[in-house]
């Protein structure tokens, strides 16, 4: 590994992520030892650790790492968590995911994208992960339920068929809202009819495919 890659990684940390307010030591640990350059598209490898959203194709982009790290911080992902990621894009937070819980399920609607993730996660050496080509905007039922859940594009109000998917105390990360206003929320699951919502930061994300037009109704 060149020492030009490690200092743009630990400034990548120092510099986007922990200013961000993310300050959970295996958060860090995580955006530092999983090697973000692999998961970039070839044509932008010069903008791996950039504070910018980097374009996959199919109008899909990765987060920015600052985002990334936030998502990572508000799940409070432990080691034993099942988790279901609906939007592989990269496969970049997959590996996060990986890496913090258990065993991460994640599903991506373009069959190039996941197999472009899968070929990373392999280089990466991530294993605890399988992926699925298919339409997850209602979630991922066959393996539910899931300890945490993240949706890596936004949909216009919460989605009730996702959240019952949730354990209980289980938690999902959503990014909800029409641009340019959208915030990102985590929903949290307390009892079988129970959740709770927070609010968590402004940002804007492209919608998951068929969002615009399956909007459900918001409770």
């Amino acid at each position: 590994m060149s020492l030009d890659l490690e200092i743009a990684r630990f400034n990548m940390v120092e510099q986007q992520i922990r200013p961000w307010e993310v300050l959970d030591p295996r958060v860090l640990d995580a955006c530092t030892n999983v090697h973000r350059e692999l998961f970039v598209p070839d044509g932008y490898r010069n903008l791996a650790f950039s504070d910018t959203c980097i374009a996959l194709g199919h109008g899909q982009f990765m987060m920015s790492p600052k985002v990334e790290g936030r998502v990572l911080q508000a799940l409070a992902i432990e080691p034993g968590d099942r988790i279901l990621e609906i939007g592989t894009g990269s496969g970049f937070l997959t590996a996060l995911l990986a890496t913090l819980g258990a065993h991460v399920t994640s599903i991506e609607y373009f069959d190039d994208l996941a197999e472009r993730a899968k070929s990373s996660l392999r280089r990466a050496g991530i294993s605890n992960t399988k992926l699925h080509v298919g339409d997850g905007l209602d979630g991922w039922p066959t393996a539910e339920p899931y300890d945490v859940i993240v949706a890596t594009g936004s949909c216009p109000a919460r989605r009730p068929s996702i959240e019952q998917q949730l354990s209980i105390n289980g938690r999902l990360f959503l990014v909800r809202g029409i641009a340019p206003v959208m915030e990102a929320i985590l929903v949290t699951r307390l009892a079988k009819d129970t959740w709770t919502t927070e609010s968590l930061f402004e940002t804007e994300l492209a919608p998951l495919i068929g969002a615009e037009t399956k909007a459900e109704f918001e409770f």
